[in-house]
């Protein structure tokens, strides 16, 4: 996984916040697994409904794609075939529609906000965060709660590449803002998103 950490650090900020922040660098890419056979679609813009965005949903987003350099590694496939391969161990064997998000939340200009929209569900199957790289920050706290329920959880993602997998219908999710506490505070995620039934669209 250190192979693709330094693409990172070439991630083109996000224009579409609403905050007017300048806090998160992204790219976006996506796939269709089925089965053994991972394969790219035509690069497409992201879409989330408001009932799942209130912020930032209702829109298309035209993020810059992913660097093929990554796309085109063998560890890029596996990835996601065994991300898949735990997908439908849970729901059945089944073609997942997989969205890529490479994330860098900075804090140069001060607080960084992971999730600028709040708790929230993402409209798929299941939710996957990986941690890539956390450095010179405070903050960045996990929160997961149950969607219909009182019940929750509280964490910090510390240790690089650590996986955290979520089922989409039965919780919601959060990551709390991040400090800095020394130059160069940042905090860098890798999020793919697994959806049975084709990619949310103003249609879906």
């Amino acid at each position: 996984m250190e192979s693709i950490k330094a693409d990172w650090a070439d991630l083109p900020l996000d224009n579409y916040l609403k905050d007017g922040g300048r806090y998160r660098r992204r790219r976006h890419s996506s796939f269709i697994v089925e089965q053994k056979a991972v394969t790219q679609v035509n690069h497409r813009a992201h879409y989330q409904p408001l009932e799942y965005n209130a912020l930032h949903g209702g829109m298309h987003r035209l993020f810059e794609p992913m660097s093929q350099l990554t796309i085109a590694k063998p560890l890029w496939f596996k990835l996601l075939l065994a991300l898949a391969g735990i997908c439908s161990e849970v729901k059945g064997v089944l073609t997942w529609y997989v969205e890529a998000h490479q994330f860098r939340i900075d804090t140069s200009n001060g607080i960084g906000r992971p999730t600028p929209e709040g708790a929230h569900r993402d409209g798929v199957d299941f939710v996957a965060i990986l941690l890539v790289e956390r450095q010179n920050i405070s903050g960045g706290e996990s929160r997961i709660f149950e969607a219909e329920g009182p019940h929750g959880q509280r964490f910090t993602l510390i240790e690089p590449w650590t996986l955290l997998l979520l089922d989409d219908h039965r919780v919601i999710h959060e990551s709390t803002p991040i400090q800095p506490v020394a130059e160069g505070g940042h905090r860098d995620t890798l999020v793919l998103t697994f959806r049975a039934e084709g990619f949310l669209d103003i249609t879906t």
